[in-house]
């Protein structure tokens, strides 16, 4: 029979049991998923990772807390375990420097990553990402406290995106698995507890920081996310000196899903225009 995809390989990255994804030669590209509820990284970048791995050296991991990898007991969900984690599994990668892609909390932990770490990021690409200040949306209020069933999954999917076409009946059936998988729905409620801004104030990563990142970095968004507003990216292309932002108009928060084909070009031509 075979293997769900969303399960590959699994390494120990800062003593955590960690299910990745690995595809592709070349320039090492890791990519970190966002947040949902019944996400993974195979549920966020499926369809990123077989273009960019014409290319590159493709890892796309399983966060703590989500997905397949490994949930301690004693883990505390914050955002020095997740920095912690991702620089990890480059130790056991053996990796010096990585490009890092991370999709809205996951931009998040790349950001804290490359300002805490900037040795080991190469270049930098957020999308739909936390990290600037801002007030919690209506949205990421919503996901954040997702109570399982087919129709709350549904309803989120509509927040998800803007093409409602793309949040099919399906799709939420798939995620509803995915979220009342042993384990998950438990890691998930104790990771964003009400009151939700202070979680949202706890991935700001400062602009003293921000002005000193020396990273390439790209910023993408679509004009129309209902959970991470876009004014967030524009904060972030204000502040990060070497940065560049391309807004999608009629795109909600799934960039990488609305619009595949062009977020995957984007990608890659970026990465391509590398100096090093």
């Amino acid at each position: 029979m075979k293997q769900r995809p969303e399960i590959g390989r699994t390494i120990v990255a800062h003593g955590i049991f960690t299910n990745y994804l690995d595809a592709g030669d070349g320039v090492p590209v890791v990519l970190v998923h966002g947040s949902g509820p019944g996400v993974s990284a195979y549920s966020n970048w499926r369809l990123t990772i077989p273009a960019l791995a014409e290319h590159y050296r493709v890892f796309a991991l399983d966060m703590v807390g989500f997905g397949f990898t490994e949930r301690p007991d004693e883990v505390e969900y914050s955002m020095t375990t997740w920095v912690n984690q991702l620089i990890g599994f480059l130790d056991a990668h053996g990796l010096e420097r990585a490009h890092l892609v991370g999709n809205s909390f996951g931009g998040g932990v790349a950001l804290r990553t490359a300002a805490l770490h900037p040795e080991r990021v190469h270049d930098l690409v957020l999308m739909g990402s936390v990290g600037a200040p801002f007030t919690l949306t209506h949205g990421l209020d919503a996901i954040w406290g997702y109570e399982p069933s087919v129709a709350a999954m549904r309803r989120l999917l509509d927040i998800f995106a803007f093409n409602k076409n793309i949040a099919m009946d399906e799709l939420a059936e798939l995620r509803y698995r995915a979220s009342i998988e042993p384990g998950v729905q438990e890691a998930f409620s104790a990771m964003f507890p009400a009151p939700r801004q202070q979680w949202v104030d706890a991935m700001v990563t400062s602009d003293e920081l921000l002005r000193t990142l020396p990273h390439r970095t790209l910023i993408v968004h679509g004009r129309e996310d209902d959970v991470i507003p876009v004014a967030c990216s524009h904060h972030l292309f204000s502040t990060i000196q070497n940065a560049q932002l391309h807004v999608f108009g009629h795109c909600g928060h799934w960039t990488q899903i609305e619009y595949a084909q062009e977020f995957n070009g984007l990608l890659a031509n970026f990465l391509s225009r590398t100096n090093s």
